[in-house]
């Protein structure tokens, strides 16, 4: 099959089980397939593709991209993706972003990511400041696995261990977490239910670990509607300089505050 049909049949397939994006899924399939950007595919249309089936199939059945690919980009990077943690966000970017703001100007800081999962956060820190002495942890023996695969393959310096809330009061200049937030499946896109559960539903994290925390900074990525909830107990729990900071969206996506 061309690069054409495999497109075609692709965005057929993938519009009638529902896909959101059907068109661009379809191009990110067979660009994996040819090693190629999804702009490159229509510059040689008659190239062959091979080997769509199983990767078709996979996505199908509500399967996400990112597993089916088995890789994802978060913000520089690369990342390997599949069931063992959640797929890496845009909105997770963002979290990102405001961390390396609170890390400015600091040579040597040392850095926690509670709930490490990929990897994504943790190593997208240390990506782009190198000083920074970052540590992950998970209780997840399995997104541990995954994130040191993720450590191997890009070379970046981030120590990983087998902890949970508890690991935040060792002290550090900065904690920062994307926790389990969504409160229930109900309602999730297929593609959500097939990530992992204890992953994404909780309710408290944020006060618990704000609780916990020994650290300069707290930076929390949070669920829609939840950022008022979730600024008022970092205020309860004693945490100064309290910000709100949208994602592309427009959503309050991050909390973050300083302790006194």
């Amino acid at each position: 099959m061309r690069v054409a049909e495999a497109i075609a049949e692709a965005e057929r397939r993938l519009a009638a089980a529902g896909i959101d994006a059907p068109r661009v899924d379809a191009e990110l399939l067979v660009a994996h397939l040819l090693g190629a950007s999804r702009t490159a595919l229509y510059a040689e249309p008659e190239q062959e593709v091979d080997g769509l089936e199983p990767l078709l199939r996979r996505r199908e059945e509500r399967e996400p991209l990112a597993y089916v690919l088995g890789e994802w980009g978060f913000r520089r990077l690369v990342l390997k993706t599949d069931a063992r943690a959640l797929v890496p966000r845009p909105e997770t970017e963002i979290l990102v972003e405001r961390a390396l703001a609170i890390l400015h100007g600091l040579e040597r800081p040392r850095v926690l990511d509670v709930g490490v999962g990929s990897g994504a956060i943790a190593l997208a820190i240390a990506d782009e400041h190198p000083g920074a002495r970052i540590t992950g942890v998970d209780v997840s023996a399995d997104a541990l696995a995954l994130a040191r695969e993720n450590v191997r393959r890009l070379g970046l310096d981030v120590e990983l261990r087998q902890a949970g809330i508890a690991a935040a009061a060792e002290g550090w200049d900065l904690v920062v977490s994307n926790p389990p937030y969504v409160e229930t499946l109900e309602g999730l896109q297929p593609e959500l239910r097939r990530e992992p559960s204890e992953a994404l539903l909780g309710d408290g994290f944020h006060r618990d670990l704000a609780a916990a925390a020994r650290t300069t900074w707290l930076a929390l990525e949070v669920g829609n509607g939840q950022a008022p909830a979730v600024a008022r107990d970092l205020a309860a729990a004693g945490y100064s300089e309290i910000r709100i900071t949208l994602d592309l969206g427009g959503r309050e996506r991050v909390v973050e505050g300083k302790q006194e």
